[in-house]
């Protein structure tokens, strides 16, 4: 078919057949390996060219701070950081570029220009994005010093015992399900999350401060499912109606049941500045629906 096509290469086709986009007797056909019949007839789809990169959309977020070399930003929930399969626009990077404007661009990379750290789609709080290239090998290189202070909290299901302490366990993919990270005895990068009891909710739930001594933001999630004290509504972790939520009368038990995500916030950022060498510290009180939930279940105590 190829021959036929010259304006497009072996390997584009092949993708083209794998995407749905080329009908045999227009039927679609996703044999790559098919031959040609003769007679049959045959159309290839060729999508409009995508942009090369991120485009500027305007997708409002709080500024916590800005100079020509970074912006502190609080990330709402529900906003994907960077652009990927399955979100393809409509993400941080993109509200990014609208308010920066093309001097962000390729600042730490074309896909996630002036990306220094991520949080979950999910997960609120405070991020810093770099502006120039300097300023963000310089704050890179203070996340992975653990220069950087970091403060996140979590309302988990349950009352860990002992109320302090610290959780460790190598991070890695789960081999009985890809899309999720599990502690792995092999091939994993260490973590270790360090967590204190700031309100315990009787036997229900607690929230939790919790800081990274090493590893990334997502692994908080993972080691508090480790041991069995999920963070609620995480979608991921949170397997099995928790038995702690017997210690909540409805409809708080149910209201914290269908918790729409993991109720995660990274409340705190501090860091030297990297061209002023200013110490910046900043705070994000927790949002609504985070604080509403605490509400029920300090009302819903059995």
């Amino acid at each position: 078919m190829g021959s036929k096509i010259p304006e497009l290469s072996r390997s584009r086709i092949k993708q083209l057949i794998l995407e749905g986009a080329v009908t045999r007797n227009f039927l679609v056909t996703r044999e790559v390996a098919e031959p040609v019949f003769s007679g049959a007839v045959y159309a290839v789809r060729v999508p409009e060219a995508a942009p090369a990169g991120p485009v500027g959309q305007e997708i409002p977020f709080p500024i916590l701070f800005e100079d020509a070399h970074l912006l502190v930003l609080i990330k709402p929930a529900g906003l994907v950081v960077h652009p990927a399969p399955g979100n393809a626009d409509g993400t941080l990077v993109n509200a990014l570029i609208a308010h920066c404007g093309a001097s962000l661009t390729g600042i730490g990379g074309e896909r996630r220009p002036g990306i220094v750290h991520r949080l979950d789609k999910d997960t609120s709080g405070v991020m810093v994005v770099a502006k120039t290239d300097s300023v963000h090998q310089a704050l890179s290189a203070a996340f992975a010093a653990r220069n950087i202070e970091r403060r996140y909290l979590a309302v988990c299901w349950g009352r860990p015992n002992p109320a302090a302490g610290e959780i460790a366990g190598d991070i890695g993919r789960d081999p009985r399900e890809r899309k999720r990270m599990a502690i792995v005895t092999r091939n994993g990068k260490p973590a270790l999350t360090h967590y204190q009891t700031i309100t315990p909710y009787g036997a229900a739930a607690a929230k939790l401060a919790c800081r990274l001594a090493t590893g990334r933001t997502h692994q908080i999630r993972v080691h508090l499912a480790s041991i069995g004290h999920p963070i609620i509504g995480d979608p991921v972790y949170l397997r099995r109606r928790p038995a702690a939520a017997a210690a909540l009368a409805e409809p708080a038990r149910r209201a914290a049941l269908d918790f729409p995500r993991q109720a995660l916030h990274a409340e705190t950022l501090g860091f030297l500045h990297p061209a002023t060498g200013e110490t910046l510290y900043f705070a994000a009180p927790p949002p609504a629906d985070f604080l509403a939930l605490i509400h029920v279940i300090e009302t819903g105590l059995l």
